[in-house]
């Protein structure tokens, strides 16, 4: 199999499952217990929990030290940022219309509840546009109670203005939240510079163990908890904490941040490889986003006058594993909802299929992928 469908997880890196290995080992107590077992385990944990809190460029020291919340993934963080922003402020949520489901979903349920939802939309290029939102917020900031727009889409890698979005919420006093799924450890990424209130951020993106993510709190922002049983990380997110899941997410997060540069270009080197080859064996084809800032592993290709999910079937008859649209709407046969935002023609909506790169991926693979694309291609095209 020639994997490329990292946006959706990617494969844990060895070194962090033995790590993750060596504390199973341990057969470590439970971290809330007080007695010697328990603060043995607890070390562990909150060892894991200051080292990631500093790899994302967030506080850690003094009284104004910013707050890591363990959680289950990204989909927990993101509603538990649009659900708590929204429980504590009165007026509308504001999301992008290339949010990821999980803040999406966030808020068309509180839209059932009777909230007002803005949907910022983006421009033809895929980015979050900023020129609506600075109308909105100029007009009443007042009646906005939280904004939230992912760092970089999950679909076409295109990379958003989180910082330009922050300022503008901070200046008018709004919440500003950012999922940063994609974008961590993939290219430069400090919650300290970009400034927001709460960002999204999980292991299983960067080569971590699934079942695992974070919410990070600005210093000073509180919001309430959505679930009830402990006193873990303040009561916020009870629930008994994972010492060896942490350390794995923790080590995951060292190796890539160690290894960024090197990376990153190779990452962007074999994107470039890949779009040129598919251009050429395949030339009725179009780059989501190709003249935009994107994540240097996300390729979101359009082949017109095809059908993704048929490509993508026939490139899965040939060992290649890749995406027609978010994994979170695997089975959908519904349109890219990203792609409808930005009001792309539909033959373009009909033919995109993702295709996302790690590190690990190597010039072979790519090069046999496009070989496996140039037949899929060239078969579904007879029909």
């Amino acid at each position: 199999m020639i994997y490329l469908d990292n946006n959706a997880t990617t494969l844990i890196d060895p070194r962090v499952a033995e790590r993750m290995a060596e504390l199973h080992r341990l057969r470590l107590a439970n971290p809330s217990s007080q007695h010697a077992a328990g603060r043995h385990a607890r070390q562990f944990l909150e060892q894991a929990r200051e080292d990631l809190l500093v790899a994302c460029g967030g506080r850690t020291r003094g009284m104004a030290s910013d707050q890591w919340l363990f959680t289950s993934g990204g989909t927990e963080s993101n509603n538990m940022a649009i659900f708590g922003f929204a429980a504590i402020r009165s007026g509308c949520v504001i999301v992008s219309s290339i949010e990821h489901s999980s803040v999406l979903a966030a808020a068309q349920y509180l839209e059932t509840q009777g909230r007002e939802i803005r949907y910022l939309p983006c421009t033809g290029e895929g980015v979050a546009d900023l020129e609506t939102l600075r109308a909105w917020i100029a007009s009443d900031p007042n009646s906005i109670a939280c904004v939230s727009v992912m760092f970089a889409n999950n679909e076409t890698g295109i990379i958003q203005p989180v910082g330009e979005i922050a300022r503008l919420c901070r200046t008018a006093g709004i919440p500003f939240h950012t999922d940063a799924v994609q974008g961590f450890c993939k290219m430069p990424l400090s919650f300290q510079e970009i400034d927001a209130d709460a960002m999204t951020v999980t292991s299983h993106k960067l080569h971590g163990p699934l079942g695992i993510g974070a919410l990070i709190l600005r210093h000073g922002t509180t919001i309430p908890p959505h679930h009830f049983g402990g006193a873990q990380q303040l009561g916020l997110r009870p629930g008994t904490e994972t010492p060896a899941l942490a350390s794995g997410f923790a080590t995951a997060v060292s190796l890539a941040q160690a290894e960024l540069s090197d990376r990153s270009r190779r990452m962007l080197q074999l994107r470039e490889r890949l779009e040129s080859e598919v251009r050429r064996v395949a030339p009725q084809t179009m780059i989501v986003g190709e003249s935009v800032s994107r994540l240097p592993h996300t390729s979101y290709i359009a082949f017109l006058g095809l059908d993704r999910q048929a490509i993508q079937i026939a490139l899965d008859h040939q060992q290649i594993a890749c995406s027609a649209g978010s994994a979170c709407a695997s089975g959908s046969s519904q349109p890219s909802h990203v792609l409808q935002a930005m009001r792309l023609p539909s033959d373009v909506l009909r033919g995109a299929v993702r295709f996302s790169l790690s590190w690990e991926t190597t010039e072979q693979e790519i090069d046999s992928a496009v070989i496996a694309i140039q037949k899929a291609v060239g078969r579904l095209s007879k029909r």
